[in-house]
């Protein structure tokens, strides 16, 4: 699979030569972690070209705004020290700080000066990987969103966290990943791809936790259960972690996720080749990781015409991989779809509201159809 899925390519020929990684999924027995065996760190590039951010769509806009409020209501965050751990282009960062008066430093290779708020002075960016060697700022929360399942060596980067916070018990942390448990359990093969080296469940992630150090004080579920939060406070003391209570179930989905793959590329190339043999103009919605996935195991060059993205750094560069070419959605109305494919159903409704504005009405299908 291409080794860098967000990775923002000028040309279609540097697309295809996108260096590739292997992804061969491995699953604990005994703690329930699943990663990628094949995981080759040299092949992953995090720099400003790195294009990850979904903050251009209004439904993941008000998730963001939501998800800051909640955490500033749960955590007290009243002029409060932050610091985030793979901060992006630094939206959430900037939104803590602002909704709460509170001050931020941001790390992130792929941060890009241009794009982040400072937040009224509140907030400051590092672009660079925060690192065991790096005595990290002193922060009250340390906040690591859709960070740790690119990460290897989740023990000293969870350790890291720890000790940026100290032992003040009024202190925490934030992290969010993607729930491995969905991706196994509805076989949601599009969120698994190279970068992605380690996957957790609420089982394995707390364990993780509390062998750090720390104490867990919430476990959730957001983004219409996409994604996994933890939330957790310095321990008073080291306690041996409890077996994961996920852990028949993990085994189960493991065990049947091979086959279930197979059933669903298999139809999704049955799929694409009749809509091919029919004619029909076939546009994904959606230019990030989940697209590379999805044409990287469909494997069907020409069936798919383009890849509509409302993010306009995406627009004009060109899938790692296929090579498909990122457009905007007014693009469409000189050349109108018959088949859009979403690749996230949470967006479906809002993919459906900017068709409909373009006066166009295509058929919709998504993964899971």
């Amino acid at each position: 699979m291409p080794a860098n899925s967000c990775l923002l390519l000028s040309t279609a020929a540097a697309a295809r030569r996108c260096p590739r990684g292997d992804l061969r999924l491995a699953f604990c027995r005994g703690c329930g972690f699943v990663w990628n065996a094949a995981f080759d760190a040299a092949r992953t590039r995090y720099t400003g070209r790195y294009e990850e951010t979904q903050g251009f769509s209004p439904v993941f806009r008000a998730f963001h705004q939501d998800l800051a409020r909640r955490l500033i209501a749960r955590r007290g965050l009243r002029r409060r020290r932050i610091l985030e751990i793979g901060c992006g282009k630094g939206d959430f960062l900037a939104l803590l700080c602002e909704l709460g008066d509170n001050t931020g430093v941001g790390y992130d290779p792929a941060y890009a000066p241009s794009r982040g708020s400072d937040a009224g002075g509140r907030a400051v960016y590092v672009r660079a990987f925060l690192t065991p060697e790096t005595p990290p700022p002193p922060a009250d929360l340390v906040v690591c969103k859709m960070t740790l399942e690119h990460v290897p060596d989740v023990a000293a980067f969870v350790g890291m966290a720890r000790a940026a916070l100290g032992d003040r018990r009024d202190a925490a942390a934030f992290f969010m990943v993607p729930d491995a448990a969905r991706i196994l359990r509805d076989c949601a093969w599009e969120d698994v791809y190279h970068e992605h080296c380690s996957y957790f469940a609420a089982g394995p992630l707390t364990r993780l936790f509390r062998a750090a150090g720390f104490r867990v004080l919430r476990v959730g579920a957001e983004f219409d259960g996409q994604y996994l939060t933890i939330e957790a406070a310095p321990a008073a003391r080291l306690r041996r972690p409890a077996s994961p209570e996920d852990l028949p179930e993990l085994t189960r989905a493991v065990a049947s996720f091979p086959k279930r793959l197979a059933a669903s590329r298999g139809r999704w190339r049955r799929r694409l080749a009749a809509l091919s043999r029919a004619g029909r103009r076939v546009v994904l919605w959606g230019g990030g990781s989940k697209a590379v996935a999805f044409l990287a195991l469909v494997d069907r060059p020409g069936a798919v015409a383009a890849a509509v993205d409302v993010n306009p750094y995406r627009q004009g560069s060109f899938l790692p991989g296929s090579a498909l070419p990122i457009v905007a959605p007014g693009s469409l109305r000189r050349r109108p779809p018959d088949v859009v494919v979403v690749m996230n159903a949470v967006y479906r409704d809002e993919i459906a509201a900017a068709l409909a504005g373009l006066g166009l009405n295509p058929r919709l299908l998504t993964l899971e159809d």
